[in-house]
């Protein structure tokens, strides 16, 4: 077990490391907002407004949910552990420069998200029971093409539906497993099987049940999070400034806390940033263009506009919030601490009363709950590319019980197996955005062309 662990391990340093995936992210998401134009910025007002007032289309559209819900979908299974454990992981090994380059992650990583949306809008399918079925496994196959496109789309589901199991399944469910037993003494049998169980109630609805859901809930739980950590940098508000300066100081020249040599400490904060940033708000996996190809829309750019604005709150707003409440106290100069304990610690200095570790419990039970539905949802789509639809209930049923294995097994190999399957599903996912970048640009600049645009029904 221990040379297969050190084989996984020495794939993802690779997959994940500074010669493959992290340049590929970055170059792609750069690449597309030179053609787009710099959209994410120019539009990014209109897309919250689409997103959080229109909310929906008007009129007998294709599509399962709303806007609003299909957004609520793919933010419910990006914020989440990476949000409150996967920062503190970056900032603990990168320094705070790490924050930088989740910026940078997020920023370009909207256009991407924008591309990989609008192509799930455009090569959706309806599947045997009348649902709207998309994404990559769709756009690669159908717009790509040919037998490679078929290839790509065929290795994006299976890396799909294991990533499913994996990081958005038994990596969610130990983790809120172990945080209520280090928290209260639940017991991760008990723990496990609740999840289990309204995992299962909510998941056989299927996408209609899972975006009602995440369309009550996922607001609330940003909202009421956010305010603790606000809570926290009012306390420490005359540091704020030092710790803004420290991130782009950082970034650039390295920390201490990353130990080494001066060129080292800047690699891994670039490569923590990047590779969190991604973890966190999975732009380039092209997991968001199965939850956008959903939506009630029949114009691709408007559903794209409204995808995008996840991308945004949760990496230029969730990360951001608690990178900084990690670096303010600093929590990440304390030793023996890293992921969620150390964002605890930084609560715990803000709120004191024990209320820092209640939060970042109660906050990590529901992400990843939250996580775990929408990603239910992103795997027996794949399943469904790869199976038909008789292949979805079982799976959903699978799912379920698989939540309960979660937490209550030992994950080292899953943790490393699952950043594998989300690398190895981003690949195909990035070389078809590249060669369908030019329907990206052709059918944003048709859309936007027209006089009225913004005000249309």
């Amino acid at each position: 077990m221990d040379s297969f662990l050190a084989l996984l391990s020495s794939i993802n340093s690779f997959v994940w490391g500074p010669f493959l995936l992290i340049p590929l992210l970055l170059l792609t998401g750069l690449y597309l907002t030179i053609r787009l134009r710099g959209l994410q910025f120019r539009v990014l007002g209109h897309a919250f407004w689409l997103a959080f007032v229109k909310r929906s289309e008007k009129g007998n559209v294709p599509g399962d949910v709303s806007h609003y819900q299909a957004l609520a979908t793919a933010l419910a299974a990006t914020v989440g552990v990476g949000n409150i454990a996967g920062v503190a992981t970056a900032i603990g090994i990168g320094g705070p420069g790490a924050l930088f380059w989740m910026w940078m992650t997020g920023l370009l990583g909207m256009a991407t998200k924008y591309s990989e949306a609008l192509l799930g809008v455009k090569y959706r399918v309806t599947d045997a029971k009348g649902e709207q079925s998309g994404g990559p496994m769709y756009y690669l196959t159908n717009g790509v093409g040919g037998w490679f496109g078929k290839s790509l789309g065929i290795a994006f589901a299976i890396f799909g539906v294991l990533a499913s199991f994996g990081i958005g399944n038994m990596v969610q469910s130990n983790t809120a497993a172990h945080q209520l037993y280090d928290t209260w003494g639940v017991s991760p049998v008990v723990s496990g099987l609740c999840l289990a169980l309204v995992t299962a109630v909510v998941i056989i609805g299927g996408i209609k049940s899972i975006g009602r859901f995440a369309a009550a809930v996922v607001p609330l739980m940003i909202v009421l999070y956010i305010a603790c950590i606000i809570a926290v940098l009012v306390v420490f508000a005359d540091r704020l400034p030092g710790a803004i300066a420290l991130i782009f100081t950082d970034a650039f020249s390295g920390s201490a806390a990353a130990g080494g040599f001066l060129g080292s400490s800047v690699i891994l904060a670039v490569q923590m940033g990047v590779a969190r940033g991604i973890f966190s708000n999975e732009s380039g996996l092209g997991t968001g263009a199965i939850a956008a190809a959903a939506a009630k829309t029949d114009k691709p750019v408007r559903q794209a506009m409204v995808s995008m604005t996840q991308t945004f709150l949760d990496t230029l707003v969730v990360v951001t919030f608690t990178a900084l409440a990690i670096i303010v106290t600093g929590a990440w100069m304390q030793e023996g601490l890293k992921g969620a304990p150390m964002t605890a610690w930084a609560l715990e200095q803000g709120m004191g009363g024990g209320w820092g570790l209640y939060t970042v419990a109660i906050s990590v039970m529901v992400y990843a709950f939250t996580t775990i539905l929408g990603w239910s949802y992103y795997g027996e789509r794949c399943m469904e590319r790869l199976m038909g639809r008789v292949a979805v209930m079982p799976y959903r049923l699978v799912f379920s019980v698989m939540v309960f294995v979660g937490a209550v097994t030992s994950l080292e190999v899953v943790w490393t197996f699952s950043d594998i399957a989300n690398g190895l599903m981003a690949l195909p996912n990035l070389i078809g955005l590249l060669l369908l970048s030019g329907i990206v640009v052709k059918e944003t600049r048709d859309y936007m062309s027209r006089k009225n645009w913004k005000s249309e029904e």
